[in-house]
């Protein structure tokens, strides 16, 4: 054996109530480190290169040689190890020659009955002077859907604006198009839409019903801190209206759980009860929270000391959830679900999100751009529903963001989960959709560590959780002996890449 040397990016300890365990970060699997396992990992951190002289003299009374060289073997095929003279192995961008869409996003009206102060829309525009799509466009997009996802058994098509009950007649359109067109090809069309609230009737609610829709309301919390930024355009709070209709739908619909997505702006940042209320006072079966950072109105996004106590917030709710997972409850924290889901399941991402790869946002015009957030904006656009993607363009910014090593991604203990953070915050914040959201990345390398402890415990305390909560995914075999997970079944199956599996059994 030469000598051989540490891949700390490789690899990222969390010790938890006196489990030492080890994520392999390039593909976010988790490992329990056994004795032996522990032994060598602290030893390869005390020494910057190691030999087999220096390994047989440190740790040869405590461990067999034989056990020593396959713990070893492990950790060079994680490439957690490697020889001191191999040099780094560049990241392989993956080729992009289709775009196997799954989603695509109707911006079905530019006009919006509110004038919320921290809109990032640049198209967004009072209704009066709204512009909505029409059908001929909007069923074009479906027909690119249906063609670019032609080996998909499900579709989703997903209804955005401005607000989108303000054109709910071209929803009716293409939801009717839609379900017949697409059991031609033998495929379902799932649909969902984001919606303020304040323009929903009780025949909208049954017909979304009997469509199962997927609903998400936006909103803020209790009154004082809804209406401080969720204004009508005349400037009146609208948490009056939105509780009534959240209450009157929440009383109705049955297809799917509702959720709620909530933006702490300056002064909105009391995450405890925000959730409370919105749980618990109103019934939402979970609530997610977006910090606005980057916000065209620089007074309302959160500074560096409020991000700070937004994300201790945040971790005090999540303690909670842990708390109640332990117990077998979900409180509806959809962060910390989410979080939990990529932890659990192995998320390895190469891009940070399906943008551009298995979603487009179509605008009035059918232009396509990367999501809904760039409609309006001036970043590239990428085809046209009636000519088709611009594959060779697309595929392009694709493969380049595969590679943000020049931003120091290419080490990060996150950059599976994060893989540089959202386009849209980026091309807002810094004006290159490219650069990573800077202002987060300490935090949510914390958010994860955290993240990480939460798993670990629920593991302990009840892995049941994970396989009623989680959605189930195929796992491999366990590389080798040097690390262990515990024995039994394996109760949240997650997809890792390579030859590492799942951490923690029950």
């Amino acid at each position: 054996m030469g000598d051989l040397t540490l891949i700390r990016h490789n690899a990222h300890r969390v010790d938890v109530d006196g489990h030492a365990m080890l994520m392999h970060v390039p593909s976010t699997s988790l490992f329990e480190l056994d004795p032996i396992a522990r032994d060598v990992f602290d030893l390869s951190r005390r020494h910057e290169r190691f030999s087999a002289a220096i390994m047989q003299q440190e740790l040869g009374t405590q461990h067999s040689p034989d056990s020593l060289a396959d713990c070893i073997k492990s950790f060079l095929s994680l490439d957690i190890l490697r020889d001191a003279a191999t040099p780094d192995i560049p990241r392989k961008i993956v080729e992009v020659t289709e775009i196997p869409l799954s989603t695509i996003i109707l911006n079905v009206n530019t006009g919006c009955n509110l004038a919320c102060t921290y809109c990032y829309k640049e198209d967004l525009a009072i209704p009066s002077k709204g512009e909505k799509m029409q059908f001929a466009t909007a069923k074009a997009s479906f027909e690119l859907l249906l063609k670019q996802g032609y080996d998909r058994d499900r579709l989703n098509v997903v209804f955005f604006g401005g607000e989108p009950l303000s054109n709910m007649p071209l929803i009716r359109e293409v939801v009717a198009y839609a379900v017949p067109r697409a059991a031609e090809f033998g495929k379902t069309v799932d649909f969902s839409l984001t919606t303020n609230a304040t323009l929903l009737t009780e025949e909208m609610v049954d017909w979304f019903n009997a469509n199962n829709f997927a609903i998400t309301v936006s909103m803020d919390g209790p009154k004082a801190l809804h209406d401080a930024n969720r204004k009508t355009v005349g400037g009146r709070g609208t948490y009056d209206v939105v509780a009534q209709k959240v209450r009157m739908l929440l009383s109705r619909y049955t297809a799917r759980p509702v959720g709620v997505r909530v933006t702490l702006t300056r002064g909105v940042t009391d995450v405890i009860a925000i959730h409370d209320h919105l749980k618990y006072d109103l019934g939402f079966h979970e609530v997610g929270f977006g910090p606005a950072t980057s916000g065209p109105i620089a007074v309302f996004n959160l500074d560096t000391d409020a991000l700070k106590a937004v994300f201790e917030d945040m971790k005090t709710l999540g303690r909670r959830y842990t708390e109640a997972a332990c117990r077998g409850e979900n409180i509806g924290f959809s962060n910390m679900h989410q979080l939990l889901t990529d932890i659990a399941q192995g998320t390895k991402k190469a891009v940070p999100c399906g943008a551009g790869l298995g979603m487009l946002a179509v605008d009035k015009d059918g232009d396509l751009h990367l999501c809904h957030r760039f409609v309006g904006s001036n970043q590239p656009t990428y085809g046209n529903v009636d000519k088709g993607i611009d594959v060779p363009k697309l595929a392009a910014f694709i493969e380049g963001a595969q590679d943000r090593s020049q931003f120091g991604c290419k080490t990060c203990r996150i950059r599976s989960i994060c893989a540089g953070g959202c386009y849209h915050e980026s091309y807002a914040r810094q004006g290159d959709p490219f650069a990573p959201v800077y202002h987060y990345c300490d935090l949510l390398r914390d958010w994860v560590d955290f993240g990480l402890e939460a798993y670990v415990r629920i593991m302990q305390a009840n892995p049941s959780f994970f396989r009623n909560q989680l959605e189930p995914r195929m796992t491999r075999p366990n590389s080798g002996p040097s690390i262990s997970p515990n024995s039994g079944p394996n109760p949240s199956p997650r997809a890792a890449t390579g030859p590492a599996k799942e951490a923690f059994s029950a």
